[in-house]
Protein backbone atom coordinates (compact mmCIF):
# COMPACT_ATOMS: atom_id res chain seq x y z
CA UNK A 1 0.00 0.00 0.00
CA UNK A 2 2.95 2.50 0.30
CA UNK A 3 3.66 4.53 -2.81
CA UNK A 4 7.25 5.81 -3.20
CA UNK A 5 8.03 9.13 -5.27
CA UNK A 6 10.76 8.74 -8.09
CA UNK A 7 13.45 9.89 -5.50
CA UNK A 8 12.37 7.08 -3.12
CA UNK A 9 12.08 4.84 -5.43
CA UNK A 10 15.84 5.43 -6.22
CA UNK A 11 17.04 5.51 -2.72
CA UNK A 12 15.12 1.70 -2.63
CA UNK A 13 17.44 0.98 -5.39
CA UNK A 14 20.48 2.08 -4.02
CA UNK A 15 20.20 0.39 -0.82
CA UNK A 16 19.43 -2.76 -2.06
CA UNK A 17 22.48 -2.93 -4.57
CA UNK A 18 24.41 -1.50 -1.65
CA UNK A 19 23.38 -4.63 0.16
CA UNK A 20 25.24 -6.41 -2.56
CA UNK A 21 22.36 -7.22 -4.98
CA UNK A 22 23.69 -6.17 -8.37
CA UNK A 23 22.21 -3.73 -10.38
CA UNK A 24 21.84 -6.11 -13.46
CA UNK A 25 20.32 -8.45 -11.08
CA UNK A 26 17.56 -6.05 -10.79
CA UNK A 27 17.48 -4.77 -14.24
CA UNK A 28 16.98 -8.65 -15.31
CA UNK A 29 14.12 -9.21 -13.10
CA UNK A 30 12.17 -5.48 -14.08
CA UNK A 31 12.59 -6.64 -17.73
CA UNK A 32 11.33 -9.95 -16.98
CA UNK A 33 8.76 -9.13 -15.48
CA UNK A 34 7.64 -6.73 -18.05
CA UNK A 35 7.78 -9.64 -20.87
CA UNK A 36 5.58 -11.44 -19.15
CA UNK A 37 2.84 -9.26 -18.74
CA UNK A 38 3.25 -8.10 -22.74
CA UNK A 39 3.48 -11.67 -23.81
CA UNK A 40 -0.29 -11.66 -21.57
CA UNK A 41 -1.31 -9.49 -24.17
CA UNK A 42 -0.09 -10.60 -27.87
CA UNK A 43 0.03 -14.33 -28.87
CA UNK A 44 3.52 -15.94 -29.92
CA UNK A 45 4.79 -15.11 -32.94
CA UNK A 46 3.26 -11.66 -33.09
CA UNK A 47 4.80 -8.52 -33.72
CA UNK A 48 6.31 -6.97 -30.92
CA UNK A 49 7.95 -3.39 -30.94
CA UNK A 50 10.07 -2.09 -28.12
CA UNK A 51 11.06 1.63 -27.86
CA UNK A 52 13.70 2.21 -25.71
CA UNK A 53 14.81 4.78 -23.92
CA UNK A 54 18.63 6.36 -22.59
CA UNK A 55 18.80 5.26 -19.37
CA UNK A 56 17.79 2.54 -17.22
CA UNK A 57 14.30 2.34 -18.13
CA UNK A 58 15.34 1.94 -21.79
CA UNK A 59 17.66 -0.99 -19.91
CA UNK A 60 14.62 -2.87 -18.92
CA UNK A 61 13.61 -2.80 -22.84
CA UNK A 62 16.31 -4.55 -23.80
CA UNK A 63 16.48 -6.75 -21.71
CA UNK A 64 12.36 -7.49 -21.74
CA UNK A 65 12.90 -7.52 -25.90
CA UNK A 66 15.29 -10.19 -25.79
CA UNK A 67 13.73 -12.60 -23.50
CA UNK A 68 10.37 -12.15 -25.93
CA UNK A 69 12.46 -12.87 -28.79
CA UNK A 70 13.71 -15.97 -27.64
CA UNK A 71 9.70 -17.01 -26.44
CA UNK A 72 9.58 -16.56 -29.90
CA UNK A 73 7.97 -13.13 -30.51
CA UNK A 74 9.23 -11.26 -33.79
CA UNK A 75 10.58 -8.27 -31.86
CA UNK A 76 12.36 -4.73 -33.09
CA UNK A 77 14.21 -2.72 -30.91
CA UNK A 78 14.14 0.99 -31.52
CA UNK A 79 16.52 3.69 -29.59
CA UNK A 80 16.24 6.96 -28.83
CA UNK A 81 19.49 8.31 -28.97
CA UNK A 82 22.92 6.45 -29.74
CA UNK A 83 23.54 3.45 -28.76
CA UNK A 84 27.89 4.26 -27.27
CA UNK A 85 26.13 6.79 -24.94
CA UNK A 86 24.30 4.14 -23.01
CA UNK A 87 25.94 3.89 -19.33
CA UNK A 88 26.25 1.17 -17.01
CA UNK A 89 23.36 -1.91 -16.76
CA UNK A 90 21.96 -0.17 -19.50
CA UNK A 91 24.77 -0.37 -21.85
CA UNK A 92 25.13 -4.36 -20.43
CA UNK A 93 21.94 -5.51 -21.32
CA UNK A 94 21.71 -3.57 -24.55
CA UNK A 95 25.11 -5.11 -25.38
CA UNK A 96 22.91 -8.65 -24.75
CA UNK A 97 20.69 -7.78 -27.84
CA UNK A 98 21.84 -9.74 -30.51
CA UNK A 99 19.57 -7.86 -33.22
CA UNK A 100 19.40 -4.74 -35.10
CA UNK A 101 18.17 -1.54 -32.97
CA UNK A 102 16.72 1.18 -35.18
CA UNK A 103 16.61 4.67 -34.17
CA UNK A 104 13.43 5.37 -32.71
CA UNK A 105 12.67 9.03 -34.20
CA UNK A 106 12.16 7.30 -37.33
CA UNK A 107 10.90 3.64 -36.75
CA UNK A 108 7.96 2.59 -38.34
CA UNK A 109 5.09 1.62 -36.36
CA UNK A 110 3.45 -0.47 -38.69
CA UNK A 111 3.13 -3.23 -38.96
CA UNK A 112 3.05 -3.79 -35.09
CA UNK A 113 0.82 -5.70 -32.78
CA UNK A 114 2.61 -4.46 -29.64
CA UNK A 115 4.71 -1.48 -28.29
CA UNK A 116 6.53 -1.73 -25.50
CA UNK A 117 7.30 1.96 -24.02
CA UNK A 118 10.50 1.93 -22.12
CA UNK A 119 12.05 5.24 -23.36
CA UNK A 120 11.43 7.58 -19.66
CA UNK A 121 10.20 5.91 -16.49
CA UNK A 122 9.68 7.72 -13.25
CA UNK A 123 12.66 9.12 -13.49
CA UNK A 124 11.59 12.26 -15.81
CA UNK A 125 13.06 15.37 -15.16
CA UNK A 126 11.89 17.79 -17.92
CA UNK A 127 8.87 18.00 -20.26
CA UNK A 128 9.05 15.98 -23.00
CA UNK A 129 10.27 18.01 -26.39
CA UNK A 130 11.62 17.36 -30.34
CA UNK A 131 12.36 13.58 -31.27
CA UNK A 132 10.97 12.62 -28.09
CA UNK A 133 7.44 14.24 -28.06
CA UNK A 134 7.13 13.46 -31.65
CA UNK A 135 7.38 10.65 -31.02
CA UNK A 136 5.15 9.85 -28.62
CA UNK A 137 2.31 11.75 -30.27
CA UNK A 138 2.86 9.39 -33.16
CA UNK A 139 2.75 6.44 -31.09
CA UNK A 140 -0.61 7.77 -29.39
CA UNK A 141 -1.87 8.94 -33.10
CA UNK A 142 -1.08 5.50 -33.78
CA UNK A 143 -3.62 3.65 -31.26
CA UNK A 144 -1.47 0.90 -30.53
CA UNK A 145 -1.65 -1.88 -27.52
CA UNK A 146 1.23 -0.84 -25.33
CA UNK A 147 2.85 -1.63 -22.47
CA UNK A 148 4.25 0.57 -20.62
CA UNK A 149 7.64 0.36 -18.34
CA UNK A 150 7.45 1.88 -14.97
CA UNK A 151 5.27 4.58 -15.97
CA UNK A 152 4.35 5.88 -19.85
CA UNK A 153 6.72 8.18 -20.69
CA UNK A 154 5.89 11.52 -19.96
CA UNK A 155 4.06 11.15 -16.83
CA UNK A 156 5.71 12.79 -13.54
CA UNK A 157 5.89 9.82 -11.35
CA UNK A 158 5.70 12.10 -8.81
CA UNK A 159 2.60 14.13 -9.53
CA UNK A 160 1.00 12.20 -12.21
CA UNK A 161 1.05 15.18 -14.44
CA UNK A 162 1.78 15.03 -18.05
CA UNK A 163 4.91 16.73 -19.25
CA UNK A 164 4.39 17.85 -22.50
CA UNK A 165 3.19 14.94 -23.83
CA UNK A 166 2.55 11.79 -22.72
CA UNK A 167 1.98 8.08 -24.09
CA UNK A 168 -1.22 6.38 -23.27
CA UNK A 169 -0.93 2.56 -22.34
CA UNK A 170 -3.24 -0.14 -22.07
CA UNK A 171 -0.77 -1.34 -19.32
CA UNK A 172 2.02 -0.64 -17.17
CA UNK A 173 4.45 -2.44 -15.10
CA UNK A 174 6.19 -0.90 -12.17
CA UNK A 175 8.51 -2.40 -9.36
CA UNK A 176 8.56 -2.72 -5.82
CA UNK A 177 5.73 -0.15 -5.01
CA UNK A 178 3.61 2.07 -7.07
CA UNK A 179 4.39 5.91 -7.34
CA UNK A 180 1.74 8.77 -6.48
CA UNK A 181 1.94 8.75 -10.83
CA UNK A 182 0.23 5.70 -10.93
CA UNK A 183 -2.84 6.78 -8.82
CA UNK A 184 -3.17 10.62 -9.43
CA UNK A 185 -4.99 12.47 -12.10
CA UNK A 186 -4.39 12.46 -14.84
CA UNK A 187 -1.46 9.64 -14.93
CA UNK A 188 -3.61 7.31 -13.44
CA UNK A 189 -6.08 7.20 -17.11
CA UNK A 190 -2.76 6.87 -19.07
CA UNK A 191 -1.45 3.99 -17.05
CA UNK A 192 -4.08 1.19 -18.11
CA UNK A 193 -4.26 -1.69 -15.82
CA UNK A 194 -1.22 -1.61 -13.54
CA UNK A 195 0.81 -4.51 -12.34
CA UNK A 196 3.36 -4.22 -9.71
CA UNK A 197 6.15 -6.60 -9.80
CA UNK A 198 8.51 -7.82 -7.38
CA UNK A 199 12.18 -7.50 -8.50
CA UNK A 200 13.70 -8.87 -5.19
CA UNK A 201 13.93 -5.41 -3.41
CA UNK A 202 13.31 -6.46 0.02
CA UNK A 203 10.68 -4.74 1.82
CA UNK A 204 12.75 -3.37 4.98
CA UNK A 205 13.71 -0.54 2.38
CA UNK A 206 10.91 0.98 4.00
CA UNK A 207 11.82 0.55 7.47
CA UNK A 208 14.75 2.69 6.43
CA UNK A 209 12.86 5.03 3.72
CA UNK A 210 9.73 5.99 5.49
CA UNK A 211 7.44 6.62 2.97
CA UNK A 212 4.38 8.84 4.44
CA UNK A 213 2.32 8.23 1.22
CA UNK A 214 -0.45 5.47 0.62
CA UNK A 215 -3.18 3.73 -1.39
CA UNK A 216 -5.73 4.05 0.15
CA UNK A 217 -6.95 0.60 0.95
CA UNK A 218 -8.39 -1.57 3.93
CA UNK A 219 -4.79 -2.59 4.94
CA UNK A 220 -4.00 1.24 5.69
CA UNK A 221 -6.66 2.12 7.94
CA UNK A 222 -8.63 -1.91 8.86
CA UNK A 223 -7.09 -2.43 12.18
CA UNK A 224 -8.81 0.33 14.03
CA UNK A 225 -12.70 0.28 12.18
CA UNK A 226 -14.93 -0.63 14.17
CA UNK A 227 -16.67 -3.53 13.51
CA UNK A 228 -19.63 -4.10 16.08
CA UNK A 229 -19.63 -6.37 18.89
CA UNK A 230 -21.92 -8.42 21.01
CA UNK A 231 -21.10 -6.29 23.86
CA UNK A 232 -21.75 -3.26 22.41
CA UNK A 233 -24.85 -0.52 22.26
CA UNK A 234 -26.33 2.58 20.77
CA UNK A 235 -24.67 4.39 23.26
CA UNK A 236 -21.15 3.12 22.83
CA UNK A 237 -20.93 4.14 19.29
CA UNK A 238 -21.73 7.64 19.69
CA UNK A 239 -23.90 10.24 19.52
CA UNK A 240 -23.67 12.76 16.42
CA UNK A 241 -25.24 15.67 15.60
CA UNK A 242 -25.83 16.66 11.96
CA UNK A 243 -25.98 20.76 12.25
CA UNK A 244 -28.83 21.97 9.50
CA UNK A 245 -29.70 24.99 7.58
CA UNK A 246 -32.99 27.12 6.62
CA UNK A 247 -35.97 25.46 5.49
CA UNK A 248 -35.44 25.78 2.24
CA UNK A 249 -31.88 23.83 2.33
CA UNK A 250 -32.22 20.80 4.27
CA UNK A 251 -31.46 17.89 1.89
CA UNK A 252 -28.07 17.98 2.14
CA UNK A 253 -27.96 17.92 6.49
CA UNK A 254 -30.33 14.73 5.47
CA UNK A 255 -28.00 13.18 3.34
CA UNK A 256 -25.13 13.27 6.18
CA UNK A 257 -27.18 12.59 8.71
CA UNK A 258 -28.54 9.17 7.35
CA UNK A 259 -25.16 8.34 5.84
CA UNK A 260 -23.61 8.79 9.83
CA UNK A 261 -26.48 6.21 10.83
CA UNK A 262 -25.49 3.71 8.40
CA UNK A 263 -21.83 4.18 8.74
CA UNK A 264 -22.27 2.82 12.51
CA UNK A 265 -23.29 6.32 14.31
CA UNK A 266 -25.07 4.97 17.64
CA UNK A 267 -27.66 8.06 17.39
CA UNK A 268 -27.99 10.80 15.36
CA UNK A 269 -29.64 14.21 15.91
CA UNK A 270 -30.37 16.66 13.71
CA UNK A 271 -30.07 20.71 14.88
CA UNK A 272 -32.05 23.02 12.87
CA UNK A 273 -33.98 26.22 13.07
CA UNK A 274 -37.66 25.52 13.84
CA UNK A 275 -38.81 26.49 10.76
CA UNK A 276 -37.07 23.22 9.71
CA UNK A 277 -38.22 21.10 12.20
CA UNK A 278 -41.26 20.10 10.47
CA UNK A 279 -39.33 18.93 7.00
CA UNK A 280 -36.86 16.92 8.56
CA UNK A 281 -39.47 15.20 11.25
CA UNK A 282 -41.66 14.40 7.93
CA UNK A 283 -38.53 12.97 6.60
CA UNK A 284 -36.47 11.53 9.24
CA UNK A 285 -37.61 7.92 10.86
CA UNK A 286 -34.70 6.95 13.21
CA UNK A 287 -33.12 10.29 13.63
CA UNK A 288 -34.10 12.55 16.18
CA UNK A 289 -34.56 16.45 15.38
CA UNK A 290 -34.21 19.40 17.88
CA UNK A 291 -34.97 22.84 17.40
CA UNK A 292 -31.51 25.05 17.45
CA UNK A 293 -31.58 28.45 16.19
CA UNK A 294 -28.46 29.93 16.54
CA UNK A 295 -24.62 29.42 17.67
CA UNK A 296 -25.90 30.07 21.61
CA UNK A 297 -28.59 27.27 20.81
CA UNK A 298 -26.05 24.93 19.18
CA UNK A 299 -23.96 25.66 22.15
CA UNK A 300 -26.61 24.79 24.77
CA UNK A 301 -27.43 21.68 22.87
CA UNK A 302 -24.17 20.27 22.89
CA UNK A 303 -23.47 21.31 26.91
CA UNK A 304 -24.77 17.29 26.89
CA UNK A 305 -20.92 15.59 26.60
CA UNK A 306 -22.58 12.51 25.22
CA UNK A 307 -23.12 14.73 22.01
CA UNK A 308 -19.23 14.12 20.82
CA UNK A 309 -19.12 14.60 17.14
CA UNK A 310 -20.89 17.10 14.90
CA UNK A 311 -21.57 17.39 10.99
CA UNK A 312 -21.47 20.98 10.00
CA UNK A 313 -21.59 22.46 6.63
CA UNK A 314 -23.91 20.73 4.02
CA UNK A 315 -26.91 23.12 3.93
CA UNK A 316 -25.67 25.37 7.24
CA UNK A 317 -25.66 28.47 4.97
CA UNK A 318 -22.39 30.38 4.22
CA UNK A 319 -21.50 33.78 6.27
CA UNK A 320 -20.91 35.02 9.82
CA UNK A 321 -23.75 32.83 11.51
CA UNK A 322 -21.85 29.65 10.17
CA UNK A 323 -19.08 30.73 11.76
CA UNK A 324 -20.43 31.12 15.01
CA UNK A 325 -21.87 27.88 14.75
CA UNK A 326 -18.29 26.13 14.41
CA UNK A 327 -17.24 27.99 17.17
CA UNK A 328 -20.06 26.46 19.71
CA UNK A 329 -18.88 23.08 18.66
CA UNK A 330 -14.95 23.57 18.24
CA UNK A 331 -13.72 20.98 21.19
CA UNK A 332 -16.11 18.16 19.66
CA UNK A 333 -14.59 15.59 17.15
CA UNK A 334 -15.60 17.85 14.15
CA UNK A 335 -16.54 16.75 10.08
CA UNK A 336 -16.10 20.17 8.08
CA UNK A 337 -17.75 20.64 4.84
CA UNK A 338 -19.40 22.61 2.22
CA UNK A 339 -21.07 25.96 2.97
CA UNK A 340 -18.78 26.01 6.27
CA UNK A 341 -15.79 26.00 4.15
CA UNK A 342 -16.85 28.96 1.90
CA UNK A 343 -17.88 30.26 5.25
CA UNK A 344 -13.62 30.54 5.81
CA UNK A 345 -13.00 31.65 1.97
CA UNK A 346 -9.68 33.04 2.09
CA UNK A 347 -9.08 32.89 6.15
CA UNK A 348 -7.72 29.37 6.48
CA UNK A 349 -6.15 30.80 9.93
CA UNK A 350 -9.15 31.58 11.05
CA UNK A 351 -10.64 28.55 10.30
CA UNK A 352 -7.71 26.82 12.34
CA UNK A 353 -7.80 29.11 14.80
CA UNK A 354 -11.58 27.39 15.45
CA UNK A 355 -10.46 24.37 15.27
CA UNK A 356 -7.51 24.47 17.58
CA UNK A 357 -9.64 22.62 20.57
CA UNK A 358 -11.26 20.04 18.62
CA UNK A 359 -9.25 16.24 19.71
CA UNK A 360 -10.42 14.87 15.92
CA UNK A 361 -11.05 17.53 13.23
CA UNK A 362 -11.97 16.45 8.85
CA UNK A 363 -12.14 19.09 6.68
CA UNK A 364 -13.86 17.56 2.95
CA UNK A 365 -13.49 20.51 0.16
CA UNK A 366 -13.68 19.67 -3.33
CA UNK A 367 -11.49 21.76 -5.57
CA UNK A 368 -13.57 24.65 -6.01
CA UNK A 369 -14.05 24.97 -1.94
CA UNK A 370 -10.24 24.24 -1.77
CA UNK A 371 -9.19 27.42 -4.19
CA UNK A 372 -11.36 29.66 -2.19
CA UNK A 373 -10.34 28.12 1.18
CA UNK A 374 -6.88 28.94 0.67
CA UNK A 375 -6.59 32.03 -2.06
CA UNK A 376 -3.54 33.81 -1.52
CA UNK A 377 -1.89 30.89 0.37
CA UNK A 378 0.49 29.90 -2.59
CA UNK A 379 2.42 27.92 -0.39
CA UNK A 380 -0.74 25.66 -0.49
CA UNK A 381 -1.82 26.01 -4.02
CA UNK A 382 1.34 25.98 -5.96
CA UNK A 383 2.84 22.55 -5.48
CA UNK A 384 2.63 20.36 -8.35
CA UNK A 385 1.75 17.30 -6.62
CA UNK A 386 -1.87 17.15 -5.02
CA UNK A 387 -0.50 15.13 -2.45
CA UNK A 388 1.54 18.25 -1.56
CA UNK A 389 -1.37 20.83 -1.74
CA UNK A 390 -3.39 18.61 0.46
CA UNK A 391 -0.35 17.68 2.91
CA UNK A 392 0.55 21.60 2.93
CA UNK A 393 -3.24 22.52 3.67
CA UNK A 394 -3.44 19.80 6.79
CA UNK A 395 -0.36 21.98 8.44
CA UNK A 396 -1.55 25.05 7.87
CA UNK A 397 -5.41 24.10 9.52
CA UNK A 398 -3.77 21.58 12.16
CA UNK A 399 -6.51 19.46 10.69
CA UNK A 400 -7.14 16.30 8.48
CA UNK A 401 -8.39 17.57 4.94
CA UNK A 402 -9.81 15.62 2.30
CA UNK A 403 -9.69 17.14 -1.29
CA UNK A 404 -12.15 14.65 -3.07
CA UNK A 405 -11.83 14.17 -6.65
CA UNK A 406 -11.47 11.05 -8.87
CA UNK A 407 -8.22 10.61 -7.24
CA UNK A 408 -9.53 11.71 -3.66
CA UNK A 409 -6.30 12.62 -1.48
CA UNK A 410 -6.16 12.31 2.13
CA UNK A 411 -3.63 13.96 4.38
CA UNK A 412 -3.02 14.66 8.38
CA UNK A 413 -0.51 17.61 9.57
CA UNK A 414 2.27 15.06 10.36
CA UNK A 415 2.43 14.24 6.86
CA UNK A 416 0.37 11.46 6.29
CA UNK A 417 -1.18 11.08 2.86
CA UNK A 418 -3.08 8.52 1.02
CA UNK A 419 -4.94 8.83 -2.55
CA UNK A 420 -7.81 7.15 -3.60
CA UNK A 421 -8.47 4.75 -6.64
CA UNK A 422 -11.45 2.92 -6.50
CA UNK A 423 -14.14 5.84 -6.94
CA UNK A 424 -16.34 5.48 -10.16
CA UNK A 425 -16.61 7.97 -12.56
CA UNK A 426 -20.92 8.14 -11.77
CA UNK A 427 -19.99 9.04 -8.14
CA UNK A 428 -19.53 12.69 -8.85
CA UNK A 429 -23.56 13.45 -8.40
CA UNK A 430 -25.35 16.02 -6.38
CA UNK A 431 -24.78 14.97 -2.72
CA UNK A 432 -22.33 12.58 -2.88
CA UNK A 433 -20.13 14.62 -1.14
CA UNK A 434 -22.66 15.20 1.91
CA UNK A 435 -22.99 11.81 2.28
CA UNK A 436 -19.45 11.18 2.43
CA UNK A 437 -19.48 13.67 5.45
CA UNK A 438 -21.78 11.80 6.91
CA UNK A 439 -19.72 8.30 6.44
CA UNK A 440 -16.83 10.05 8.28
CA UNK A 441 -18.59 11.36 11.19
CA UNK A 442 -20.15 8.41 11.45
CA UNK A 443 -16.93 6.76 11.81
CA UNK A 444 -14.90 9.14 14.07
CA UNK A 445 -18.39 9.20 16.22
CA UNK A 446 -17.03 5.49 17.00
CA UNK A 447 -13.93 6.63 18.18
CA UNK A 448 -11.98 6.00 15.29
CA UNK A 449 -8.78 8.34 14.30
CA UNK A 450 -9.43 11.55 12.56
CA UNK A 451 -6.89 9.91 9.51
CA UNK A 452 -7.94 6.87 9.53
CA UNK A 453 -11.59 7.71 9.46
CA UNK A 454 -11.22 10.00 6.50
CA UNK A 455 -9.32 7.09 4.72
CA UNK A 456 -11.67 4.69 5.51
CA UNK A 457 -14.77 6.74 5.00
CA UNK A 458 -13.70 7.61 1.28
CA UNK A 459 -12.81 4.29 0.65
CA UNK A 460 -16.26 2.79 1.40
CA UNK A 461 -17.97 6.09 -0.21
CA UNK A 462 -16.27 4.58 -3.53
CA UNK A 463 -17.34 1.19 -2.85
CA UNK A 464 -20.94 2.34 -2.39
CA UNK A 465 -20.68 3.66 -5.49
CA UNK A 466 -19.64 0.68 -7.16
CA UNK A 467 -22.13 -1.10 -5.35
CA UNK A 468 -25.23 1.11 -6.29
CA UNK A 469 -23.78 1.51 -10.07
CA UNK A 470 -24.41 4.17 -12.52
CA UNK A 471 -27.12 5.90 -12.52
CA UNK A 472 -26.96 6.24 -9.38
CA UNK A 473 -28.17 9.48 -6.97
CA UNK A 474 -27.21 10.84 -3.40
CA UNK A 475 -29.60 8.39 -1.56
CA UNK A 476 -28.50 5.37 -3.53
CA UNK A 477 -25.17 5.60 -1.76
CA UNK A 478 -26.80 5.05 1.91
CA UNK A 479 -28.71 2.04 0.93
CA UNK A 480 -25.58 0.76 -0.78
CA UNK A 481 -23.12 0.79 2.60
CA UNK A 482 -25.03 -2.42 3.46
CA UNK A 483 -23.59 -4.64 1.17
CA UNK A 484 -20.16 -2.55 1.60
CA UNK A 485 -20.20 -3.15 5.21
CA UNK A 486 -21.51 -6.78 5.28
CA UNK A 487 -18.05 -7.29 2.32
CA UNK A 488 -15.96 -5.14 4.59
CA UNK A 489 -16.36 -6.66 8.04
CA UNK A 490 -15.76 -10.57 6.54
CA UNK A 491 -12.29 -8.87 5.11
CA UNK A 492 -10.95 -7.52 8.28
Amino acid sequence: MELLTPDEMGRADALTIAGRVPGERLMEHAGAAVARVAGRQAAVGSRVLVLCGPGNNGGDGFVAARLMAGMGYRVRVALLGAREALKGDAALMAGRWSGPVEAAAEASLAPVDLVIDALFGAGLARDLDGAARELVERLNAAALPVVAVDLPSGIDGASGAVRGSAVRARWSVTFFRAKPGHLLMPGRLHCGELTVADIGIGPATLDVIRSQAFENVPELWGGGFPVPRAEGHKYSRGHLVAVSGPAQATGATRLAARAALRAGAGLVTVACPAAALAIHAANLSAIMVRPVEDADGLAHLLADPRLATVVIGPGVGVGQGARDKLRACADRRVVIDADLISSFAGAPDELAQAMSLSPAAVATPHDGEFAKLFAGHEEVLSPPSKIERVRAAARLLGIVVVLKGPDTVVAAPDGRAAVAANAPPWLATAGAGDVLSGIVGGLLSQGMPAFEAACAGVWVHGEAAREAGPGLVADDLIDALRPVYRRLFQRL
